[in-house]
């Protein structure tokens, strides 16, 4: 699947290009249209050109919040 057929809404991993190397965008693909991209992301949105972006793909939700640990009967 690329980019071009993945719905909006959809999670996604993108891995473009910058200065010096890669990097990755992991979030939910918020729109797109003939020259960019934008990723919500944890820290924000990624605005992304689509002639930078080596490859996209689908992703599972995030997997669901950790319960605190129960600390043992007796212990301060």
């Amino acid at each position: 699947m690329t980019l071009p057929d993945i719905p909006v809404g959809t999670r996604v991993v993108v891995r473009y290009r910058i200065e010096g190397g890669f990097t990755d965008a992991l979030g939910y693909l918020r729109s797109r249209d003939d020259t960019e991209c934008t990723v919500e992301t944890k820290r924000g949105l990624a605005t992304i050109r689509l002639a930078d972006i080596v490859l996209a793909k689908t992703v599972p939700p995030p997997p669901a919040p950790r319960r605190p640990r129960e600390r043992p009967v007796g212990t301060p």
